[in-house]
């Protein structure tokens, strides 16, 4: 074994040892460790990266000395290195970007607090990327939760407390229900480790055996992580944490935590139960169904929205709905599709999260949309950031959710059908409906103030670390646009060796 492999464990390690030794650290010292420990598993894992490409291959780690079905391993591939490298940017752009304004809103004596929860949201991330054994992934799936609820309430006010809470306990059903799930799912099969799983569903649905509980327990992982990704109409919780939450947990939030479910739901349809399987049990029509519902409504409750951090965050379900819809879709293309919008979302919404909240502090402490008018001029990089955001997000050619519309609507026209017709629509519909909020928005930063119209001074003072984030943020999406074809082929071979 190459001395590179050993590196996602020893990220996933290094932040466990990080998380703990935050805790007797105080802020400034945490906030540092946090920045370093954040880059150098960035950096581990680009390699990483660099390694899988090269090779072609996945490869398993096993911890420790025993092997399955008692012992515990991980898995990286190409897949798993290039979803892991794009998150892992996304977390230090947001964690740099919101550094200044998480000093300013949260309580000095707490601010280790909010870097261990940090750390440890980190590394749930990296666990459930990685991971290769289905209870390892519901232990991290609760800390994630847990780490993810505090970080809302971390500004401790009375509509973060709320949020968090409610965060907490839709996440805490999404939670039980896999849990559930898995605990069937042993008792039918004996085993843990996902590839031994996938020999037992594989030699049952051949033999026709425990037919009716593989599909709920398929149903039920489904649900559960549905619930925790926000899909619609299970979005109730979302709102509030992100809009109240601070930029860079808003970020980070709206960003990763989702996509990690997301990445975990895609590796247990193809993984675990086998994809051709779970085509058979008409789950994934449910899915397309509600992530289409998604994709128009929450459009329609962005397009409602009056402040611009609210709209940002019912965009995201607009955003989760594309996945899921494409999910829904029953096909090679359609999962590939899925994967790459986890990516590009992650990394356009973090930008829009920490430029769209530091600049209602430009404009005043704003949080109204009408408020933002003539931004630029406060501005220009926090109005460049948010416009380019906007932009993707809409579809224009060129960036990287343009290659979103573009991959669900081939694949939708693969399909046929129902299905074409329907994928056509929602794309059509919720395109619209994002020209007239995002376009709509951003097109107002740009826009002179007029004689008469109300002008609020800025509130706070421009900080570099936001900027060198910003641009970090722009720079990645720029590259992902640009590069979107060596990143779908990259997911593609990836996929092909996922199983």
């Amino acid at each position: 074994m190459q001395f590179v492999q050993n590196f996602p464990f020893m990220c996933i390690l290094l932040t466990l040892i990080c998380a703990v030794v935050t805790s007797v650290l105080k802020g400034r010292q945490a906030r540092w460790l946090t920045m370093g420990l954040i880059t150098a598993v960035t950096a581990m894992t680009a390699t990483v990266l660099v390694y899988t490409l090269q090779t072609g291959d996945s490869y398993v780690y096993m911890m420790g000395h025993f092997p399955a079905p008692w012992g515990n391993e991980i898995r990286i591939g190409v897949l798993e290195a290039l979803m892991m490298t794009v998150f892992c940017f996304v977390t230090l752009f947001a964690f740099v970007g919101g550094m200044v304004p998480s000093i300013r809103e949260i309580e000095k004596s707490k601010y280790n607090i909010y870097c261990i929860l940090v750390d440890l949201m980190f590394l749930a991330l990296q666990a459930l990327v990685y991971t290769n054994d289905l209870f390892t992934a519901y232990v991290f799936i609760e800390i994630n939760t847990l780490a993810a609820a505090g970080l809302v309430m971390m500004r401790q006010k009375g509509r973060n407390l709320v949020a968090g809470v409610r965060y907490m306990m839709m996440n805490l059903v999404g939670s039980s229900l896999f849990l559930f799930g898995i605990s069937i799912l042993y008792t039918i099969t004996g085993h843990l480790l996902m590839a031994n799983i996938h020999e037992s569903v594989a030699a049952l649905a051949a033999s026709g055996e425990y037919k009716i509980p593989l599909t709920i327990v398929v149903a039920m992982v489904t649900v559960g992580l549905a619930v925790k990704s926000a899909l619609y109409p299970f979005e109730k919780w979302l709102p509030g944490a992100y809009s109240n939450a601070t930029p860079s947990v808003a970020a980070m939030l709206s960003s990763l935590v989702s996509k990690g479910y997301i990445f975990l739901l895609i590796k247990f349809y193809v993984r675990v139960i086998g994809f051709d399987i779970i085509c058979s049990m008409g789950v994934l029509d449910v899915l397309f169904i509600f992530g289409v519902l998604g994709m128009v409504m929450g459009s329609v409750n962005a397009v409602r929205a009056k402040t611009t951090r609210l709209m940002v965050a019912y965009s995201s379900v607009a955003q989760i709905g594309y996945i899921f819809a494409a999910l829904g879709l029953r096909s090679e293309i359609g999962i590939i599709c899925a994967l790459w919008h986890s990516a590009a979302h992650a990394a356009t919404k973090s930008m829009l999260f920490i430029s769209c909240a530091e600049m209602d502090d430009a404009c005043g402490g704003t949080h109204l949309r009408k408020h933002l008018c003539g931004a630029v001029y406060h501005s220009p990089l926090l109005a460049l950031a948010f416009a380019l955001g906007a932009i993707n997000l809409t579809g224009i050619p060129l960036l990287s959710v343009f290659m979103t519309k573009v991959t669900l609507t081939q694949a939708a026209i693969e399909v046929g059908g129902r299905h074409m017709a329907i994928i056509l629509a929602a794309v059509a519909i919720s395109t619209l409906l994002n020209a007239v909020y995002f376009l709509g928005t951003a097109v107002n930063l740009f826009t002179p103030t007029k004689e008469g119209d109300e002008v609020l001074p800025p509130t706070v003072r421009k900080n570099p670390f936001t900027a060198i984030a910003l641009i970090g943020m722009i720079a990645l999406n720029i590259a992902m646009g640009l590069l979107s074809q060596p990143f779908l082929s990259a997911l593609a071979e990836g996929l092909a060796k996922f199983a």
